[in-house]
């Protein structure tokens, strides 16, 4: 019996020595991306992050058309970041600094292996909190938890369509103000910012008072139909100064990434 134990446990180990491996190699696996002949590495964990490893270039071209853009030295923060698509091509592309905001812990995973693996840690700088109109402690509810997720809101009850949101995983947070985040980490003003965070992009912009006004475009995802949203987040645009250049067709009804333009 003492023998049957024993081999039973060595079998034991060994079956778990081998899953242990077979689940390290699926977590680590990554895919070459080239465009516009830079080369880069992401970490496709699971169904989802590999979906937006495979369509970086068709899923939005418009944005790595304007990350092409982005003027020498220049300053980018991209708010909801995900698993750092953007970052890392405008870092290695324009060989910038990056702010990478993003609280999901989920992404956060993926975002630091993706920045380590195309070795840009001193040029992707990660911000694992959330960003609003006010500072202080609030729920970031997520709908997808899982790697390369999107569909998530802080400190609110509404989804990107100003619907009622569905809560699948929740958990406690810091949120600041953009324009308290220079202030807090000593940081340059942003050049250029990308926000898509599914919801509360108006929110974020109320914050961003100060750091708009020198702020040389923004690209904003807008659904037309959430009015609350398009409406503050227009004001906010136009007092910092900032014109509509364009509208770039996401694929959804009435949902776009707006282009944003100081012409001054």
């Amino acid at each position: 019996m003492q023998v049957t134990s024993k081999f039973l446990l060595r079998v034991s180990n060994k079956i778990g020595v081998l899953h242990q491996k077979l689940l390290n190699k699926l977590l680590n696996r990554s895919r070459a991306v080239v465009h516009n002949s830079i080369e880069m590495q992401f970490y496709v964990s699971n169904s989802l992050s590999s979906y937006r490893v495979k369509t970086f270039a068709s899923k939005e071209p418009e944005t790595l058309t304007w990350i092409e853009s982005f003027d020498k030295d220049s300053v980018f923060w991209d708010i909801g970041a995900n698993i750092g698509l953007y970052s890392v091509y405008a870092a290695k592309s324009k060989n910038i600094q990056v702010y990478a905001f993003e609280p999901s812990v989920f992404n956060l995973e993926l975002l630091a292996k993706n920045i380590h693996i195309n070795a840009l840690s001193e040029k992707v700088r990660i911000i694992p909190i959330a960003l609003s109109n006010c500072l202080g402690f609030n729920l970031f509810k997520m709908n997808n938890p899982v790697w390369g997720g999107a569909l998530s809101t802080f400190g609110e009850s509404y989804d990107q369509n100003g619907k009622d949101f569905n809560t699948t995983f929740e958990y406690t947070i810091a949120g600041v103000t953009a324009d308290k985040a220079v202030d807090l980490l000593l940081s340059p003003k942003p050049d250029y910012i990308k926000i898509d965070v599914d919801g509360i992009e108006h929110l974020i912009l109320e914050g961003c008072e100060n750091i708009l006004k020198t702020t040389k475009s923004v690209l904003v995802e807008i659904n037309d139909n959430f009015k609350e949203q398009a409406n503050n987040s227009e004001k906010y645009l136009l007092q910092a100064g900032l014109t509509l250049k364009k509208k770039c067709d996401l694929g959804v009804e009435n949902q776009y990434n707006q282009l944003w333009v100081r012409n001054n």
